[in-house]
């Protein structure tokens, strides 16, 4: 059960990026954001009350915080860089976030294990590879894209350094509570944000009807994935399950491939499967 609420969460964080990078070419990022962070919000509401989370001890506090600034100006990068980059190159980048806590882990005294090492390699080895047609200028937009979509992974990274940090007690109401803190900050920066760029520059921000349908979807697949890896975690190794669930840059590849018509060249291809089994490799490791 916890491998295919593990799968499941991957399935839906991958159909959510998708979602999200698709909806930004033809809305604004903040716009996309702000509606599917509050859904998001709006979900984790009921499910911390249901547990009784709200009770928890506010060593979540400083650290949501935190991961919701962090985490939105690394959704915000990764977002436009799958607008306006090649997703089956943009993905798998952006899911090297998990190289940051190993490199906390580093900077604390800890040793990488091999499996680590290898993963690095691995990462490494196919973010060049995938990246090599953006680098030359031949790929779809470019160096900006791929610097985008590492700055989300430093992002995605901290966020994971954060809130491991906030649910240090190792209780499901304190993992609920850290997120929840995280979208509260997120929604409020975002409203801000929107509200800012409104009277100072006029920009048109607001949302048409037809659009809500997907920004519904982004947020609510987004929420459920973090519910069902959370209850994952809880009731089987994390080694297993941070594996399975690590896999949802596939599903946004698959989907670009399928519904965007994306093709990728022989070596970008190797590069893709590089990067994806150094991810996996360091969920493991």
């Amino acid at each position: 059960m916890a491998a295919l609420l593990a799968l499941l969460a991957s399935a839906l964080w991958g159909t959510s990026d998708f979602l999200g990078g698709t909806a930004t070419r033809r809305l604004p990022v903040a716009s996309v954001l702000g509606v599917s962070q509050l859904v998001a919000l709006l979900g984790l509401v009921p499910l911390a009350v249901a547990l009784g989370a709200l009770s928890q001890d506010r060593a979540y506090l400083l650290p949501g915080l935190a991961a919701g600034l962090t985490g939105t100006l690394a959704l915000g990068c990764f977002y436009y860089a799958l607008s306006v980059g090649t997703m089956g190159v943009v993905a798998p980048i952006a899911a090297l976030g998990a190289v940051v806590p190993v490199g906390v882990g580093l900077a604390q005294g800890e040793r990488p294990t091999a499996l680590q090492v290898l993963g690095i390699v691995l990462a490494v080895s196919g973010v060049v590879l995938a990246s090599g047609p953006e680098l030359s200028g031949r790929g779809r937009g470019g160096l900006l894209p791929l610097l985008l979509a590492a700055g989300a992974a430093l992002g995605f990274g901290a966020v994971l350094a954060l809130v491991a940090v906030g649910a240090a007690d190792g209780s499901t109401g304190s993992v609920v509570m850290v997120l929840l803190t995280m979208r509260l900050t997120s929604v409020v920066a975002l409203t801000a944000l929107l509200l800012g760029l409104a009277r100072s520059r006029g920009i048109e921000l607001s949302v048409r009807r037809t659009d809500l349908p997907v920004l519904v979807t982004i947020g609510t697949f987004d929420v459920a994935a973090n519910g069902a890896y959370t209850v994952a975690s809880q009731t089987a190794l994390v080694s297993v399950t941070a594996v399975l669930a690590s896999l949802y840059p596939v599903v946004t590849v698959l989907l670009a491939r399928r519904l965007h018509a994306e093709r990728l060249s022989g070596v970008q291809l190797v590069g893709v499967a590089g990067a994806l089994a150094g991810v996996v490799v360091l969920a493991v490791g």
